[in-house]
């Protein structure tokens, strides 16, 4: 139990927040959309047009499902919690961060969405997503940290000070 799972929307800084709160705690760092891309050998958005939505979340659940680690904050995708296998798998390694933003944040935060990777159902746009996937955040966090106009550093110190408090899972550090 001594991982940290960042989850949240596409642009809620969960591979930014996830390397500076391993460099702070002095914790290793997985991005697992990263992890499918160096698997895959596709970039994310290049992986869902060719073989599709369905077909990269199960990759994306494989990658997630073969995680075993300690000591380590995992960034995870923000279509990750579509897999209830996967994320209580997660739950069993350590304590699931929720980093909420804003749907007009996410937005700002998401510079060009055709080329970031991000998973849209069919006929779906991004409010839609949105609205689909806060349920599902909140359902699997243990810390919901609210990001919405702060900064990178204070978002770390916020993190680092609830899972200090945090009774029910210890971590080694």
């Amino acid at each position: 139990m001594d991982n940290i799972i960042l989850i949240g929307m596409p642009g809620a800084g969960k591979s930014t927040v996830g390397i500076l709160l391993s460099k702070t705690l002095g914790m290793r760092f997985i991005d697992t959309d990263i992890v499918l891309q160096e698997q895959s050998g596709k970039l994310l958005q290049e992986m869902i047009r060719t073989v599709g939505t369905g077909a990269f979340l199960k990759t994306e659940e494989e990658i997630l499902l073969s995680l075993q680690c300690r000591n380590t904050v995992i960034a995870t995708g923000g279509s990750a919690v579509f897999s209830c296998e996967a994320m209580e798998h997660l739950a069993t390694l350590g304590i699931v961060v929720y980093l909420k933003v804003t749907f007009d944040e996410m937005v700002l935060r998401l510079r060009n969405i055709t080329t970031r990777g991000i998973v849209l159902f069919e006929g779906q746009d991004l409010h839609e997503m949105y609205d689909l996937r806060i349920p599902l955040y909140e359902m699997y966090a243990n810390i919901t940290i609210d990001c919405a106009g702060t900064d990178m550093e204070t978002i770390v110190e916020t993190v680092v000070r609830k899972l200090r408090k945090f009774p029910e899972k210890k971590l080694s550090w």
